[in-house]
């Protein structure tokens, strides 16, 4: 079996073109007192009001807070690394970067599930298939976070992700493959029941593939 972590996904294609400007625009925003959960928080509403544009069926602008609410999710990791510690206390900023990282991943799951309510909302001639992706996203999501649970639980780290709250198993659907999704169905909203259909399956695949890895790893 393929060790999911070896597939050329665009995450791992699109991350060091990424780190630069986020790292670049971090080492200027560390210096100014913004906090990386403020950032997250700015990014969370920036999600909200994507949401709430798609139930009006203001696509675009939808498609404009997408696109800045994932400039904010980049960016708020990058600040946590540039960040200096604000305590002598020699465990403060693992701390705060662990709160970090769990505000950040709460944030990310009610973003992209968020986004496909407001366009069910919008068009509940959709609402079936919108009701099937957020159930896809449940499977990526719960198969994701278990296994972070148990590699935690046994030190389990992966270096080519770089510093992170946790580590976590890849897949075919990814964050970078989820944003472009949701920017289709933006840009192509009467293709919505194909992009869902297509999309779930492979979210379904990404599920089922990280149940086996999590097999051969742990069993």
């Amino acid at each position: 079996m393929t060790n999911q972590n070896e597939f050329p996904m665009f995450d791992a294609r699109l991350r060091p073109l990424i780190d630069i400007p986020l790292n670049a625009a971090a080492r200027t925003l560390s210096g100014t007192g913004i906090t990386p959960n403020a950032i997250t928080g700015i990014g969370f509403l920036f999600g909200v009001l994507g949401a709430v544009f798609l139930a009006f069926q203001l696509d675009y602008a939808a498609l404009v807070m997408i696109l800045l609410s994932r400039i904010m999710d980049g960016l708020d990791g990058a600040v946590a690394r540039h960040a200096a510690p604000r305590s002598r206390h020699p465990g403060a900023k693992t701390q705060e970067s662990d709160l970090g990282g769990y505000y950040d991943i709460v944030a990310d799951f009610l973003f992209y599930s968020g986004i496909i309510l407001g366009f069910a909302i919008g068009r509940p001639e959709h609402a079936l298939m919108a009701a099937f992706l957020i159930f896809c996203f449940v499977g990526t999501g719960s198969s994701f976070l278990a296994y972070a649970i148990i590699a935690a639980k046994q030190n389990r780290n992966h270096d080519k992700q770089g510093k992170k709250s946790f580590y976590f198993l890849t897949g075919i659907t990814e964050g970078s493959e989820t944003i472009l999704v949701l920017c289709l169905i933006c840009v192509f909203p009467g293709w919505f029941p194909q992009i869902a259909a297509i999309f779930g399956a492979l979210c379904l695949i990404t599920t089922f593939g990280r149940i086996l890895q999590a097999r051969r790893d742990f069993g």
